[in-house]
């Protein structure tokens, strides 16, 4: 049964090449190409479900790649980025890429990561009870916190801090807000609470890519 199509756009033509064989077994129909112009083209006479694209590229790199095309379409973006290159990173999912992964890594982790994705477009993760960052998902309704299908514990203040950001997801929550939805708590403590929700959601809870602090505003998630 047919999953949905892939564009790979990648130079490394071995990992493009395994990656293509590996989703097509996997039921999806994959088109492959070796740079941001030869995927131009394709994407002139073609549309896709997803598109994944590496961040270093000739002539046109995977962010400039993305931010271009973002301007024009909602198609999903995976960007592929060097293990530890925080600021790519940061920089592909503010040029609109839905998920990035660090290589080298598993064809079976890109695959719940598609999983994921198609998920949130089919209205799993779209639902009004739903906000979706990363491979997370928060339940509004019931204060309930997933990865990928698995469970993360969070206490009573954290689910509630979760909660007032997901609802103004993309804004700024200044602390006086977080102060009077937990109960009686100084500026000080906000921090202390934000500080142990990073270090369960976050890969560095020192370089939060959720969880974003606006010096002097407040915090917010992105």
């Amino acid at each position: 049964m047919d999953r949905g199509t892939i564009l790979i756009v990648d130079d490394d033509t071995r990992l493009r090449n395994l990656l293509g064989k590996f989703l097509e077994e996997n039921n999806f129909k994959v088109c492959l190409a070796k740079d941001a112009l030869e995927a131009k083209n394709i994407l002139s006479q073609n549309s896709f479900d997803l598109i994944i694209v590496d961040v270093m590229m000739p002539n046109e790199d995977g962010i400039t790649f993305t931010a271009n095309f973002r301007q024009n379409t909602k198609t999903p973006i995976i960007i592929l980025t060097a293990r530890g290159d925080f600021d790519d990173r940061i920089k592909g999912l503010e040029a609109g890429a839905d998920d990035y992964l660090s290589k080298p890594f598993e064809p079976k982790e890109l695959l719940l990561r598609i999983n994921n994705i198609f998920k949130r477009i089919d209205g799993y993760k779209n639902s009004e009870n739903d906000c979706s960052f990363g491979e997370y998902i928060f339940d509004y309704k019931n204060l309930k916190l997933s990865k990928a299908g698995s469970f993360v514990y969070l206490t009573e203040s954290e689910a509630k801090m979760l909660n007032i950001l997901c609802q103004n997801k993309g804004k700024v929550v200044n602390r006086e807000q977080f102060t009077k939805i937990l109960g009686e708590v100084d500026d000080r403590s906000v921090d202390v609470q934000v500080t142990r929700l990073r270090k369960k959601i976050e890969e560095n809870p020192k370089k939060p890519q959720f969880i974003q602090t606006i010096r002097n505003k407040g915090y917010k998630i992105c």
